[in-house]
């Protein structure tokens, strides 16, 4: 049952969090999956060092700091103060969790450039860009706003309309104004300093091929590489809060730049505390330390492309693998904020434990780039059904026997040998799963055990032996062995349940286990009073956790200012044409259920629908692509369907009518459904 021979030496990192907000519960995703897959590496003995920091340069943090009336440092500070204690709360246990503002990111950071620089793969040339004259700034796309030079739509970005869908140059907006201080920016010339990307493209290639990647990664990766990759802009003119660029005075690093270096700088900064660490045993160019980064799959072009470039070519080692998850949704949808579904992370600590979380996010978690859906309904059964009603209903069945029946000393017996066996036999595979990072499949084996150990003690039925003469010693016997088949369980669940594992420890009147525990049983054993363990989750707290998110947004809308219209009236959007009721009433909306969804063969934006309109079904083609990227996740769900549009007929087919979605485009398309209750063909009132 040994794990190792040779403990591995790895080195562990997240994704770091943006210093100018809270984290949410789409964030705790990413830092979950690493922390359990850190602590089952911990747990077989290998050094496996955690570390992350907060990324804390770039204008938007500036421009709040400004508007808070504080120094960035300050906001980055109370920031990272909230996000601490955040982490902490979700057991999520950092060997060291820093900022890129620090002396070890900078001087990092510099040392990569000088070394990139010196090897001719930093160039100049000059960038015209828009300034605002008031604020003394350059501006970026997010900070220009006019009128859409496609449809005239007043009030769009600097790089796409919401209302057409276009997309343009900031230069070929009308009108333009700041968005920071409303100005008319004015076009101005400025040095840019460039990353020559393209000089590593035949390394880039091999390396996203070698198995560091999911597949799906490295196809899409690909797509990047077999069109040509360009030269990446990594300076950005003051006023700017980051790191400026070495004997270049009012030029900063872009903070894409210095984020990725902040892995090696908190593992800088960790290393001058431990001395049994060593900086260059896990980033010197001929390292045999593993390296793996834990991101999104939003950022994987920085950290796939980017990263790996900037590494090789300032002479350090490139990651082992790069371990890309996809988004979380709630209830089937984007998070909303109106549903209460974006919910903080404070929010849900504030109504849950973290352990149910962490084993629903497990539950879910496979190898793959999928996104995940936190049914909350779903949530609490499984969580109550796998945790309460299985893993700690072995113990509570069996704990008061022996309590009562033998001073609380498990006796040396194995009467089902054959399920002992079942339980050893079955670790090398939930060992696999953990190690490739296929949570839902160990959660599913081990459960698979909850099943059998709960199955053989109903079985045995010690609480009817008990009742009758002279069974007492086969009593004690039954429940020891549900005792010691709990502690198996405990062992293959504390990467995942670190609280329920402490507190099972506590009970069982052990020293913390780990894997190697798994070769052994308990015998003659005293333990201690049993306390219960876990208690099931209450629907209540959902919905008032639910609440809780809405209440978070009213007071965030009226932190930022935001408000309702007055009088009663509604607030007027100048982007609208109006319309006569008359119009409006023609329209024939209806329930629609989506039977079928999927891509179009040579369609870059659209899915094909079938739909179950009650008394028929129609094909529609829809430009929701981007937003939905695996179709079969829509099938069975309700939408607004408009019924009477005339056909139209497409390259692809005839499309037979219109779904609803909103949203200003790309991933953020949002399907539009009726509320539960409504049933396929009914009209929209």
């Amino acid at each position: 049952m040994s794990s190792n021979a040779t403990p591995r030496q790895i080195l562990v990192t997240s994704a770091l969090p943006y210093a100018n907000g809270s984290i949410h519960l789409g964030h705790m995703l990413e830092y979950i999956q690493t922390d359990i897959w850190v602590r089952f590496q911990k747990l077989r003995g290998n050094q496996c060092v955690y570390v992350c920091a907060d990324d804390a340069h770039g204008s938007a943090i500036m421009l709040r700091a400004e508007k808070e009336g504080i120094t960035p440092e300050q906001l980055i500070d109370n920031v990272k103060a909230e996000h601490t204690a955040d982490f902490a709360d979700f057991l999520v246990d950092f060997d060291n969790y820093y900022s890129t503002h620090s002396e070890e990111n900078r001087e990092l950071s510099e040392l990569i450039y000088n070394r990139l620089n010196a090897a001719g793969h930093i160039n100049t040339r000059s960038v015209t860009q828009y300034f605002d004259p008031e604020k003394g700034m350059f501006l970026a796309d997010r900070f220009i706003k006019g009128t859409c030079p496609k449809c005239a739509a007043e009030d769009q970005y600097g790089d796409n309309c919401e209302k057409c869908g276009a997309t343009y140059e900031p230069t070929e907006l009308k009108d333009p104004r700041s968005a920071i201080s409303g100005a008319t920016p004015i076009l101005k010339d400025s040095k840019h300093f460039f990353f020559a990307l393209p000089d590593f493209q035949d390394m880039l290639k091999e390396w996203t091929r070698s198995g560091t990647l999911q597949d799906a990664v490295a196809n899409k990766i690909n797509e990047w590489l077999e069109s040509g990759l360009q030269e990446w802009d990594i300076s950005r003119d003051a006023p700017y809060f980051g790191f400026e660029i070495p004997g270049e005075p009012g030029k900063y690093f872009y903070v894409w730049l210095d984020a990725p270096v902040g892995y090696m700088a908190s593992f800088k900064n960790l290393c001058a505390r431990r001395p049994e660490l060593d900086f260059d045993t896990f980033w010197s160019k001929d390292s045999t330390a593993e390296l793996y980064h834990f991101i999104g799959k939003d950022i994987i072009n920085f950290h796939t492309l980017f990263w790996p470039a900037m590494l090789e070519g300032a002479g350090f080692r490139k990651p082992t693998a790069v371990n890309v998850h996809g988004y979380l949704t709630v209830n089937g949808q984007k998070m909303s904020k109106s549903r209460g579904t974006f919910i903080k992370a404070r929010t849900y600590l504030d109504h849950l434990s973290p352990e149910y979380l962490r084993y629903y996010y497990a539950a879910k978690l496979g190898r793959g780039v999928e996104d995940l859906d936190l049914n909350l309904e779903d949530f609490v059964q499984k969580v109550n059904s796998d945790l309460v009603g299985k893993v700690v209903n072995i113990a509570s069945r069996c704990a008061g026997f022996i309590h009562k029946g033998n001073a609380g000393v498990m006796v040396a017996a194995n009467p089902a040998p054959e399920l002992t066996d079942a339980f050893i036999s079955a670790t090398p595979s939930i060992a696999e799963a953990y190690e490739k990072r296929d949570f839902s499949r160990a959660m599913r084996e081990i459960m698979a055990l909850a099943d059998k150990a709960n199955a053989w003690i109903a079985d045995k039925a010690p609480w009817a032996l008990n009742k009758q003469e002279g069974k007492q010693d086969e009593v004690q016997a039954i429940c020891s062995l549900g005792i010691n088949l709990f502690r198996q369980l405990v062992i293959l669940l504390k990467p995942v349940l670190p609280t329920l594992a402490a507190d099972a420890e506590a009970f069982l009147n052990v020293e913390p286990l780990c894997w190697d525990d798994l070769g052994s049983m308990l015998a003659d054993h005293q333990l201690n009073a049993f306390k219960p363990l876990l208690t099931r989750i209450e629907p209540a707290k959902i919905e008032a956790m639910v609440e809780s998110s809405k209440e978070d947004l009213a007071a965030a809308a009226t932190d930022t200012g935001a408000a309702p219209a007055g009088n009663g009236e509604l607030a007027k959007d100048p982007l609208a044409d109006e319309i006569d009721f008359n119009t409006f009433a023609a329209v024939d909306l209806r329930v629609a259920l989506i039977e079928k969804a999927e891509f179009v063969e040579g369609a870059d934006k659209l899915l094909r629908l079938t739909l179950n309109i009650g008394d028929a079904t129609r094909n529609v083609f829809s430009g929701i692509k981007s937003a939905y990227p695996d179709p079969s996740k829509l099938e069975g769900r309700l939408t607004l369907y408009v019924a009477n549009l005339a056909a139209r007929k497409m390259k692809f087919g005839v499309s037979e009518g219109m779904v609803l979605a909103a949203g200003p485009g790309g991933e953020e398309i949002y399907l539009l459904s009726p509320d539960e209750g409504a049933k396929p063909g009914q009209r929209v009132r």
